[in-house]
């Protein structure tokens, strides 16, 4: 089974840390890449700069408070694009404003968490994150082409 791709883009290092661990525990085979800001984010996705190598995300954990640019303004520049738009984003933040859940449906969110303040709640939502979308879904491959 070939390694799953997650890109988190988060600029609080204590949730870093949290998400590595949590995704760490896991039993299936997943490399977490990390972005600081929405800037990164599409730089990783593009391929751009230091992120040439990048693989392509099977899923995307965005946060919605990066600098640079929000996790408002990434998600509507990755489901526009024809190339980026069928990967899975999964809304992760401190967030519980019905205004930015709405919002971020209106651009195409997969689904929005708000992020648990405990580390065993959390470490239950990225388990269920974990069986939801790497087990449960079916996701479409990256050679797909775009419409």
């Amino acid at each position: 089974m070939k390694p799953i791709h997650v890109l988190l883009a988060e600029d609080n290092e204590t949730d870093v840390i949290l998400t590595r661990e949590a995704f760490a525990s896991s039993k299936l085979s997943i490399n977490l890449d990390v972005v600081k800001d929405g800037v990164d984010l599409l730089a990783f996705l593009r391929r751009e700069g230091v992120h040439a190598q990048a693989p392509r995300p099977d899923l995307i954990l965005l946060d919605l408070n990066m600098p640079r640019l929000s996790g408002f303004e990434v998600l509507e520049v990755i489901k526009a694009s024809p190339d980026f738009r069928r990967i899975p984003v999964v809304i992760l933040t401190s967030s519980a404003a019905d205004q930015d859940i709405l919002q971020s449906y209106d651009l195409h969110a997969s689904c929005y968490i708000t992020k648990p303040v405990d580390f065993g709640s959390f470490l239950k939502i990225v388990a269920s994150l974990q069986d939801f979308w790497f087990t449960v879904v079916r996701l479409p491959s990256a050679e797909a082409p775009a419409s």
